[in-house]
């Protein structure tokens, strides 16, 4: 086999009869051991995940992917609730891949060529019995307490009340001790079979730490027959055996919060004075255990004279007013002051570009999602707040997110 401009790496033989998970798990083992981020994700509905592995963090560059087109290269997006020097944004390149739909090659990009007697070595080695995680070297974040989250409830709706913003969200943390023997590779396999129609992900970087996620928002997408797709998700309700979608009713509160997420994404059109756009919703969905209000916008690329308009949206969108508020600015600050805590990359947004095909690009708002610590698991929960909210009922919210991919950690406070 050569190995100048190698595209597919065949399993040796000695691996040839794993079975497709543990092929997974022994190409992630190796790409841990020698340093290198990965990411691993399956979407919405997919049967199978897709593991990616970038050469190393210098080669996962920073800021925006050059487009959402066909264009730009493929890799995958893991981006923060802010950019700063300890939480950066990142863009790893689709250096190596396995795609479980076709179990018996691993992809390695011809810009990665030099991998190849590296990735030769690990599928031949021996299979890895616990996989070397990155962590964050950042302390812990703050974990409020009931009684702290709901004054900053109070502060927030103060806030609306004396009109210095629109909307606020509001987030906290919650630390959980990790079960023994807790495996991060099988607590994401067994999201995606907890929730099939969720972004279900697992990244793991140098000096950035690992994430785990299981996500029911989309932030922007662009799909391969050229549309662009984006929607508003809020309000919150659990999922009861006697409630549908069909059945459920929402409060004036929970319409008028869904509702400020739509008109923040028909501003954005707006301020590129765009007007073919086509809106659906809002309309009452399930995600996991708990029930939303969403409403769907699309737009078709190849009808619009708008050929940069998925990079442009997802510059105006993040952070949307879903995770932020309104407005945006006045908002930011006031979680600034108010907070108490690094979100880091809760809230921020991930997903893969020109991954699955050219032109094809999906990215997703990082909510219900923890980041693993070595002995514990940080959880991360935020409410959107009107002038009326309900500082209970807000904290009360929290914990049914945090349930979401709490589940996995097995602990017994859920």
């Amino acid at each position: 086999m050569g190995v100048i401009e190698p595209r597919q790496l065949p399993w040796p033989a000695g691996a040839a009869g794993l079975p497709a998970e543990a092929r997974l798990r022994h190409l992630a083992a190796g790409a841990l051991r020698t340093g290198r981020p990965l990411a691993l994700w399956r979407e919405p509905g997919a049967d199978h995940p897709r593991l990616l592995i970038a050469r190393s963090l210098e080669a996962a560059y920073t800021g925006l992917p050059p487009a959402l087109d066909e264009q730009a290269p493929a890799g995958f997006a893991f981006f923060p609730f802010r950019d700063s020097d300890h939480n950066p944004a990142l863009f790893l390149p689709a250096d190596v891949g396995y795609d479980l739909t076709q179990p018996d090659f691993v992809t390695v990009a011809l810009a990665a060529r030099d991998l190849v007697p590296n990735l030769t070595a690990w599928l031949a080695a021996a299979p890895a019995e616990v996989l070397a995680w990155h962590y964050s070297p950042r302390p812990a974040p703050h974990a409020a307490t009931e009684a702290e989250y709901k004054q900053f409830v109070r502060e927030g709706v103060t806030a609306i009340a004396e009109k210095e913003v629109m909307k606020v969200v509001t987030s906290r943390a919650a630390r959980r001790p990790l079960p023994a023997g807790f495996d991060p590779l099988d607590a994401f396999l067994e999201l995606n079979r907890k929730y099939p129609q969720a972004f279900v992900s697992l990244v793991s970087v140098p000096g950035i730490g690992t994430w785990l996620g299981a996500t029911p928002e989309v932030l922007a997408e662009v799909t391969a027959d050229g549309t662009f797709h984006t929607m508003a998700l809020a309000a919150t309700q659990p999922l009861k055996a006697d409630v549908s979608p069909r059945t459920a009713i929402w409060r004036q509160k929970e319409i008028e919060e869904q509702a400020l997420v739509a008109r923040y994404i028909v501003n954005c059109f707006k301020q590129l004075r765009l007007r073919e756009y086509h809106e659906t919703g809002p309309r009452t969905v399930i995600a996991g255990q708990l029930l939303h209000l969403r409403t769907d916008f699309e737009v078709n690329l190849r009808q619009v004279p708008f050929p940069n308009l998925g990079t442009d949206m997802l510059r105006l969108l993040h952070p949307t007013s879903a995770v932020g508020g309104m407005p945006k600015v006045a908002a930011l600050q006031f979680l600034q002051q108010h907070e108490g805590y690094d979100r880091a990359y809760y809230s921020g947004f991930l997903g893969p570009v020109n991954v699955a095909a050219p032109g094809v690009a999906r990215l997703y708002v990082n909510l219900r999602c923890l980041q693993l610590r070595p002995d514990e698991a940080i959880l991360y929960a935020g409410t959107g707040l009107t002038v009326d909210s309900d500082p209970a009922r807000e904290w009360q919210e929290t914990e049914m997110k945090l349930q979401t991919v709490g589940a996995v950690v097995a602990v017994a406070a859920f």
